[in-house]
């Protein structure tokens, strides 16, 4: 893996240190990138200090020192007032290139990429995919849409944090957002699914682990057979590491962007009711694999693999 040597390369900003952001930028840190970092949590970023970066004060101080910034948070007003706030990249004095990792949905890409070109600045929207476990081991990908000099600066970077795939699809900004949605589409859509067929497998009397066999050996298995079931919801562990929030987040920005296509989403209406039912339950920061907890006392039924802790008695 190529490694960036801190004392011949100047600075990489890295803004925004939660679930996903913070394994990315210790490792990163980890790899001698010489890495300044930027959250509200300070906890946050003294584990990335730890590991060799430095403090800033502000996304301003980060874009006065570093050419590349990247950025992953968790909303559209925190990634507008990092970016485009007073003390934000806008007013930094060396950036040039500014590389989204979040999810925000193509509209507001373009929206933000405006806004920065006016400054100067060139924007990649660059969603990532992976768990909290391939955001600490380089091993994400992603897809990165913007301009091609954009790209090659950032390139080098970005590979460290996505050994699997780093995949430019073009100029044209917004297009790694649209795909990063249908992929999150098809995942929830999956997820969803495969929480139905199994409780009802279950309740018809079938062992689970056995039923998880026979479709990982067939063409029904999906990333939710595949990874989540096997080591997050048959153990019940429900420890994959995606809050159901972003799961159903990434639905209704992809029925938004259908909508303004004119795409009906007849299925997905379906499966963002479902991901909405466990948030109006209060699943909002639970781990996605918990999707399966509000629909199986409707059946009566546990999903439970033969490792699981013994159900408590009442």
């Amino acid at each position: 893996m190529h490694r960036v040597r801190s004392g011949k390369s100047a600075p990489v900003g890295f803004i925004g240190l939660g679930l996903m952001g913070g394994p990315m930028a210790r490792h990163l840190a980890r790899q001698g990138v010489p890495l300044l970092v930027h959250d509200l949590n300070p906890r946050a970023v003294q584990s990335v200090v730890d590991c060799g970066a430095r403090a800033a004060a502000s996304p301003k101080a980060i874009a006065s020192a570093a050419s590349i910034v990247f950025t992953c948070l968790p909303s559209l007003a925190a990634l507008r007032e990092v970016a485009l706030g007073d003390n934000g990249l806008q007013a930094g004095r060396a950036i040039k290139t500014y590389v989204d990792l979040s999810t925000t949905g193509s509209q507001f890409a373009r929206e933000m990429s405006a806004a920065l070109k006016r400054a100067g600045i060139m924007m990649l929207d660059s969603p990532i995919t992976g768990s909290i476990r391939n955001a600490g081991n380089g091993t994400l990908g992603i897809m990165c849409s913007g301009p091609p000099a954009a790209f090659r600066a950032a390139e080098p970077i970005m590979k460290q944090l996505a050994s699997i795939m780093v995949l430019y699809i073009g100029a044209e900004t917004g297009k790694a957002q649209t795909m990063k949605l249908l992929n999150n589409l098809l995942s929830a859509t999956g997820m969803a699914a495969s929480c139905e067929a199994f409780i009802l497998g279950v309740k018809a009397g079938l062992d689970p682990e056995i039923m998880l066999e026979i479709i990982n050996s067939g063409e029904a298995s999906s990333s939710a057979t595949r990874n989540k079931f096997p080591r997050s919801i048959l153990p019940r562990r429900f420890d994959f590491g995606a809050r159901m929030a972003i799961s159903a987040t990434d639905t209704t920005l992809c029925i938004e962007e259908a909508d303004n296509l004119g795409v009906p989403m007849w299925i997905v209406q379906a499966v963002r009711q479902v991901w909405a039912y466990a948030i109006s339950q209060g699943g909002s920061d639970k781990d996605s694999t918990m999707l399966i907890t509000y629909f199986e006392p409707w059946a009566g039924v546990e999903v439970r693999g033969r490792a699981a802790p013994k159900r408590r008695k009442k």
